[in-house]
């Protein structure tokens, strides 16, 4: 395994850094550091856009969809310094790490040209529909239905925790379109655009004060017969493809991330002096040790061309990462004791690490929960029979 870069890699690293350092710096430095996803979401919306007129948006994408074809080595670089210059995380995350690549492997020429540019640009946002009130982890028991009508899919149902729908342009939808299907048959993967009469979107107050999550609403909700990725019927396949991306390169820039998340716990360890109490020694140099085991395992997985080992790998790093971001919260409100209970702005405008505390909550959660997590290790990783499913 290859943990370093080389000479060339080192000088795309300087490139970055440089160009990053020098936004925060001058034009977009109003929103460097923010630690929420829907604050300023319109100047971060100029981000997006800025991104693509300089060819920062999706750098491992064809050039011929707005990328630069980068190596592997220089998605990371860009990733880990993209993290490490306090820029706030994508709006257009999901349509770059997401839709674009799910594009890219399963759309048609046509589909390409229409979404690619503009997602590249930053001027088409996306959002995901795959949770409901009653099929969160286990996506196979989607209820929301789609059916054709002449040269349009009708949609009814509802979908949950949609992230940043609100601000998003475009919906991709997993829907069961065969009646009477059970489980992971009879799906169909779409793509709609929220700007319509049938689509209702209502925000999901959280802990922390933000209202990233939302519940989405289709009642008769229309968009073309084309829309849909692949075939009728094709929508899990699809879906399990895009969830494959998920754990792609931006795991780096995730873990640069945590590294700023950690080096602030540290710092206020010491100046408000309980870096001397060695149970707190002792929390912090476990949560290092944490931190650098993540980054070496992700790196092999990421540099392993055994498809078969990224995937067992890939399994784990859900569930390590996202244990080691609340346990690294919980650490961090136990250093600043009651001063971490109390905000200086406005109610619930909390600073880095309260509001680390309070998301962190959620990681074991979102995006498949640590429960699901290792049914998942158990079964795709190390064969063990399956948890009985009286509906499959």
């Amino acid at each position: 395994m290859k943990l370093g870069f080389s000479a060339a890699d080192e000088q795309f690293r300087a490139e970055c850094a440089d160009w990053l350092q020098a936004q925060m710096a001058g034009p977009f430095r109003d929103i460097r550091g923010i630690t929420t996803l829907t604050a300023k979401a319109e100047r971060r919306k100029e981000w997006e856009q800025h991104l693509g007129e300089h060819g920062w948006s999706c750098i491992g994408w064809p050039r011929a969809w707005g990328g630069r074809d980068a190596t592997l080595a220089q998605q990371v670089i860009f990733a880990e310094e993209y993290a490490r210059a306090g820029v706030p995380g994508r709006v257009n995350h999901i349509g770059v790490e997401l839709a674009g690549p799910t594009l890219l492997a399963f759309g048609s020429e046509e589909q390409k040209r229409r979404f690619l540019p503009d997602i590249a640009a930053g001027r088409t946002i996306f959002c995901q529909g795959f949770s409901e009130p009653n099929a969160g982890s286990d996506l196979a028991s989607v209820r929301t239905r789609g059916r054709l009508e002449g040269d349009e899919w009708v949609v009814n149902g509802q979908k949950v925790w949609t992230s940043l729908a609100h601000i998003s342009d475009w919906i991709f939808v997993v829907t069961r379109t065969q009646d009477g299907s059970k489980g992971p048959k009879g799906l169909t993967f779409l793509m709609m655009p929220l700007d319509q009469p049938g689509i209702e979107v209502r925000p999901i107050r959280q802990i922390n004060g933000d209202a990233e999550f939302n519940e989405t609403f289709f009642t008769d909700a229309r968009c073309a017969a084309d829309s849909l990725i692949g075939a009728v019927g094709d929508g899990w396949k699809i879906a399990m493809g895009l969830l494959a991306f998920e754990r792609g390169v931006s795991t780096l820039g995730q873990q640069m991330a945590f590294r700023n998340e950690l080096d602030a716990v540290i710092a206020a360890a010491r100046a408000n002096g309980t870096a001397r109490d060695p149970l707190i020694r002792q929390r912090l140099a476990k949560a290092e040790i944490g931190l650098r085991l993540m980054r070496y395992g992700a790196l092999r997985m990421l540099s392993n061309t055994d498809l078969s080992q990224i995937d067992g790998a890939a399994l784990t790093y859900k569930i390590q990462w996202a244990t080691w971001r609340r346990t690294l919260g919980e650490l961090a409100m136990d250093v600043l004791g009651q001063a971490g209970e109390v905000t200086g702005g406005e109610a619930y405008e909390w600073d880095l690490l309260p509001n680390l505390f309070l998301f962190s909550r959620s990681d074991t959660i979102y995006g498949g929960t640590n429960q699901i997590q290792r049914n998942l290790i158990a079964e795709r990783g190390l064969g063990l029979p399956r948890e009985p499913r009286g509906d499959l």
